[in-house]
């Protein structure tokens, strides 16, 4: 199974276009959203192209396809209107492997959850990277709409035990394999 991963996207319908654009072209099975889904939240500029409700009518054209973690800024009122499920976290099992989801404000590299996983995947720092701690990949997938530190707008894809981070572009950034 190939999953994209991304988050982040704060409300910016020209970037969940070119998402969703880039999940059709990887021929993916699932997109997978690490919250932060409408609001661009007090802290972040408005993003370009910010219309929260054209964001959630793209989305719901991919229901069937699409796994959501709620973020920080992901409210009662999103939850309400949005035509799919926020979940706190989640696991993915690929190829074998055993890969830790959420949105990044709880569990993160600084704060790794309990258990055993071979990967802890998380957004909300908007900074796109994939490294190694203890035999365990860490990886964000950046964000699409408000990247931070000079970053590309990026996301993740997961095929098997392979890990690639992508700039909203299609560039390999870095990949590595889930041991």
């Amino acid at each position: 199974m190939k999953t994209v991963i991304a988050s982040d996207i704060h409300g910016s319908e020209k970037y969940c276009k070119s998402l969703l654009d880039a999940f059709e072209k990887s021929n993916a099975d699932q997109l997978i959203l690490l919250g932060d889904i409408f609001y661009h939240g007090p802290r972040n500029p408005i993003p370009e192209g910010y219309a929260p409700m054209e964001v959630n009518c793209l989305l719901e054209k991919i229901c069937d396809k699409l796994i959501v973690l709620k973020g920080n800024c992901d409210s009662e009122v999103d939850a309400m209107i949005a035509p799919f499920t926020f979940s706190e976290n989640c696991v993915l099992l690929s190829g074998g492997k055993k890969i830790f989801l959420s949105h990044g404000h709880v569990f993160n590299k600084d704060n790794m959850p309990k258990g055993n996983f071979h990967a802890v995947i998380y957004g909300h720092f908007h900074v796109g990277f994939i490294e190694k701690s203890n035999g365990t990949v860490i990886a964000n997938p950046g964000s699409i709409s408000l990247p931070k530190g000079g970053t590309d707008r990026s996301y993740l894809v997961i095929e098997e035990n392979v890990i690639s981070l992508l700039s909203l572009d299609g560039k390999l950034i870095k990949k590595t394999e889930i041991k």
